[in-house]
């Protein structure tokens, strides 16, 4: 067995793989594009709608706030009790899932806060939440 002094061989990077996939790359970027031209040859007429809802994102919280008074504002317009059913019926009749958040003044009548709750049971609103604020550990 002969062997080899005093030579040495050079490392080889073989570049074959990657001009492989280059290629295969190309020809399925030209293939897509031919696609997208196939689907705009036809000539149709597209129907039309009179009331299309866009996509979006689930609707904000309905934030109801009610003073200790029993003045209820909504969107920063004081609303009278027949004036805030009709505006969440309209917003249950565009998302049956519509959500409320209520902020009733802790110094008021909780009857106050009641009624903004039998009003939304009455519109068929399920997510109702009540908001508080943490108690200060120096006020105790």
């Amino acid at each position: 067995m002969p062997l080899k002094t005093g030579t040495v061989e050079e490392p080889k990077l073989d570049l074959t793989p990657m001009i492989d996939i280059v290629f295969l790359l190309i020809i399925f970027f030209m293939v897509g594009t031919q696609f997208t031209e196939m689907e705009r040859q036809y000539d149709i007429q597209l129907p039309t709608v009179s009331d299309a809802k866009p996509l979006t994102n689930l609707p904000d919280d309905i934030i109801i706030n009610v003073a200790q008074d029993g003045e209820v504002t909504v969107h920063g317009q004081k609303k009278t009790l027949p004036e805030l059913q009709s505006t969440l019926e309209k917003a249950v009749k565009n998302f049956p899932g519509q959500s409320v958040v209520i902020r009733g003044d802790s110094t008021g009548p909780y009857q106050n806060v009641m009624n903004i709750l039998d009003i939304c049971h009455r519109v068929k609103i399920r997510s109702v939440s009540l908001t508080n604020r943490l108690r200060d550990e120096s006020s105790k």
